[in-house]
């Protein structure tokens, strides 16, 4: 089957076990997106158990391993070959992969992020402030190039309802900085007026952490962006976000012969 768009998937995994990272493989190698963007991973058995999966089905995979016991990263996962993307971030690097993947009309540079999570401590908030500042400062401009961003940016749209009074000001202005620099938000562009959430506290109220946001070049390109809340909903309950996906009209170049990954993977450490 010839593929005619690209289609790219962020989807949080929220540090899996072993049993819970089985099935998500099953999910995501199902699943048509050529990339996939998988945040909140770890040094553990069953992020390991997805990445070996997914390396040793032909994939490529992009897993820069966390420094530390309980830290958090991001790994990128591709059917098409990739190349080294964009230079990393100056701080905690791990929440940053970029890979470029080729298209007909050229490459493309994917960057998964996972923006730190933070509560009213000092030491969290200083830590969030820094990563969000590295990403000011380290990020590719949006307004040339053809690339894009996604994640769980655990930050909400200025405008976001309901309003949260517990966000602050550097949180709104990191939103905001990607239009400043060029990026679209591509959710936004489909759905304008949308309210859809990609996570739920327990208190039932909704939070739109996961985004995607394309660069100027690539705007036009957008044919689809919308989130899958199965699988955060759904008896299954893969993981406690919803995913996100993004189909651009961009004909993908170099598949790679992937096959269906193992799922019996006995896998206890990271390569």
């Amino acid at each position: 089957m010839t593929v005619t768009t690209l289609d790219v998937l962020t989807f949080n995994l929220n540090n899996p076990s072993k049993e819970r990272a089985e099935r998500q493989l099953d999910y995501l190698a199902a699943r048509p997106e050529s990339v996939l963007v998988l945040t909140e991973t770890a040094d553990s058995a069953g992020c390991a158990l997805l990445a070996e999966g997914f390396q040793s089905a032909g994939y490529d995979v992009v897993f820069p391993p966390p420094p530390a016991r309980g830290e958090r990263g991001a790994m990128i996962v591709s059917r098409l070959a990739t190349r080294p993307g964009p230079a990393g971030l100056s701080y905690l690097p791990h929440r940053a992969p970029s890979a470029t993947v080729q298209t007909e009309e050229g490459p493309v540079d994917v960057t998964g992020l996972y923006v730190p999570s933070r509560d009213a401590s000092p030491e969290k908030t200083e830590r969030k402030t820094r990563f969000l500042e590295a990403c000011h400062t380290d990020l590719p401009l949006g307004a040339v190039g053809a690339r894009m961003v996604l994640g769980d940016f655990n930050v909400l749209e200025p405008d976001h309802t309901p309003r949260y009074r517990f966000f602050k000001p550097f949180e709104y202005r990191f939103y905001r900085w990607f239009a400043e620099v060029g990026y679209i938000d591509a959710f936004r562009r489909m759905h304008p007026d949308a309210l859809e959430y990609s996570w739920v506290g327990r208190t039932g109220d909704g939070y739109r952490y996961d985004h995607a946001h394309v660069s100027t070049r690539l705007a036009t390109s957008v044919r689809g962006c919308s989130y899958i809340h199965d699988v955060r909903t759904g008896p299954d309950r893969l993981t406690d976000h919803s995913a996100l996906s993004l189909s651009l009209a961009l004909r993908p170049a170099a598949p790679l012969a992937v096959t269906v990954p193992a799922r019996a993977a006995d896998t206890t450490a990271l390569f």
